[in-house]
């Protein structure tokens, strides 16, 4: 996340993944930390997602999947931005993510990997500094 100060958040679940907890728990803890939060709810689909980012006027779509279709999903999601001309909006994905998959979804264009077990205190720092480096897996040093 490169760009300037983040004030506005989209918190998405996408697919059919329906466990939403962690989405809830980080969704509150960005609140907390005085960003605008947008949840979209269970079950969306990629376009939705998209649709909404745009509607919500976010700075970051924040994808949760514990479903394993992080990759296809956070593809769907920055080709759809790119194609609305709406790729000023950072994506970062958080959940069960597999190591060997944070470059893919770097190289694809995702600017944070939050991996299920990182801290919230580094995710809502990660959102208060946009422009620190993350480390080679996704996250903070």
């Amino acid at each position: 996340m490169t760009r300037g100060p983040i004030r506005k958040v989209l918190i998405a679940k996408p697919g059919l993944d329906g466990h939403d907890r962690g989405a809830k728990v980080v969704a509150q803890a960005l609140r907390d930390a005085g960003l605008e939060i947008v949840y979209t709810g269970l079950r969306r689909t990629a376009e939705e997602i998209v649709q909404e980012a745009i509607q919500e006027d976010v700075d970051v779509v924040g994808l949760s999947v514990l479903s394993g279709t992080h990759l296809p999903m956070a593809r769907r999601v920055i080709e759809g931005l790119r194609a609305a001309g709406a790729d000023d909006i950072d994506v970062v994905v958080g959940g069960t993510v597999p190591p060997r998959d944070v470059p893919e979804l770097q190289k694809i264009g995702v600017a944070r990997v939050f991996p299920m077990g990182t801290p919230l205190s580094e995710i809502v720092a990660s959102f208060r500094n946009p422009t620190a480096s993350p480390d080679v897996a996704g996250r903070h040093p």
